[in-house]
């Protein structure tokens, strides 16, 4: 449970739902792309019909959590501070809610995710049974004359099986002027007891246009390198509509990473192992977090349309080589890597194994497959 600590305390450890050194969706104050949403939030609030839990889906990197916050600045601030009637979810960022929540000091502001471990100097795999069950203090509080409450849940899909049925209850029977608004990128991994009691509003992959202002946006505020004028058609072309996306490729070489993939893959069944393990090394230090995670995502979204283009047998320009690389016949065995790939990925990231390791042993998964 997260609930009003020092501000040098939020700081001092890596936070699970901040992407790298980009500003925390709490302190991102624009949201493009999704002014639907926000109508829908704003005049639920403005309206008095308030649904009491919210579940905010949508792909990884489309602003799912800077909505949950915008909304939760909304709702907790002054009435003479919102639009009365709920044209935008806009709230100035020198006032106290705003502050407040930016520290997440509000005393009506609940975060519920997953914490870092000093001790062993990791991020939970999971939001643990106890974080969850810090919102019985919560809730018990009385809340002043009028006031409103917030719990945010970021991930929802990150609940370990206890929490799951822990945050049920609460949502079972919610006290009066109390808000959950559950950010999940996989709802069907959630309890459907849980998807049942929410309303669901759905994010979508973002335009280019809006893409781009958003990780403008993103990459300013953070004072990085801007990408170049000419990377920026590709940049959005392997987004897929994702911010997240957009920011970890335009950082730390990410399109040179792209292009080398990209070569691994056509050459297989055969593997230059020499630049498989020197790409390995590079993206398995510590300090190259980002960096694996988008090659991660490349290669799983890569392989994704390598296995479409060769089950179809239409390939676009830069995939011509997938139906040499994978023949009919062999479409069900790539799609069993792309899944084994996927659990091992979480499997590593969860049990801090060895990142080089599995980069090279999906490599091998993947010539053993192009051989049959």
């Amino acid at each position: 449970m997260v609930r009003a600590p020092a501000t040098q305390e939020i700081e001092a450890y890596p936070e699970g739902d901040r992407f790298g050194d980009f500003p925390h969706p709490r302190h991102t104050h624009r949201l493009h792309g999704h002014a639907g949403a926000e109508q829908t939030l704003a005049q639920a609030f403005a309206s008095g019909a308030m649904h009491h839990a919210w579940l905010i889906r949508g792909p990884e990197g489309v602003g799912k959590a800077t909505l949950a916050y915008r909304c939760a600045r909304h709702i907790l601030a002054d009435a003479t501070e919102r639009d009365p009637f709920g044209a935008s979810l806009d709230i100035a960022g020198d006032t106290v809610a705003s502050r407040q929540v930016a520290a997440l000091s509000h005393p009506s502001l609940l975060v519920i995710r997953r914490l870092w471990n000093p001790k062993d100097k990791r991020m939970s795999a999971s939001i643990p049974i106890e974080e969850v069950r810090g919102l019985r203090g919560f809730l018990s509080l009385a809340a002043e004359s009028n006031a409103w409450r917030v719990v945010i849940v970021d991930s929802a899909d990150e609940l370990a099986g206890p929490a799951a049925n822990a945050l049920l209850k609460s949502l079972e029977e919610p006290p009066l002027r109390l808000v959950f608004l559950l950010v999940s990128s996989e709802p069907g991994r959630l309890l459907p007891t849980i998807r049942s009691r929410c309303r669901t509003l759905d994010l979508h992959p973002l335009g280019g246009a809006e893409l781009r202002r958003a990780a403008e946006d993103a990459i300013g505020a953070a004072d990085a390198d801007a990408p170049a004028e000419s990377d920026w058609p590709q940049l959005i072309n392997l987004a897929g509509g994702s911010v997240r996306r957009v920011l970890g490729l335009s950082q730390g070489d990410g399109l040179k990473t792209y292009e080398r993939l990209r070569e691994v893959l056509a050459l297989l069944p055969r593997v230059d192992w020499p630049t498989v393990h020197a790409l390995s090394d590079e993206l398995s230090g510590a300090a190259a977090e980002q960096k694996f995670e988008a090659f991660f995502e490349l290669l799983l979204d890569l392989l994704g349309q390598i296995v479409k283009a060769a089950a179809t047998g239409q390939a676009p320009e830069h995939l011509q080589f997938a139906s040499a690389m994978i023949p009919a016949v062999r479409v069900a065995m790539f799609a069993d890597v792309w899944e084994t790939t996927v659990r091992e990925k979480a499997d590593t990231m969860a049990l801090n194994l060895d990142r080089k390791s599995l980069i090279l042993e999906t490599i091998s998964r993947l010539a053993k497959a192009a051989r049959g």
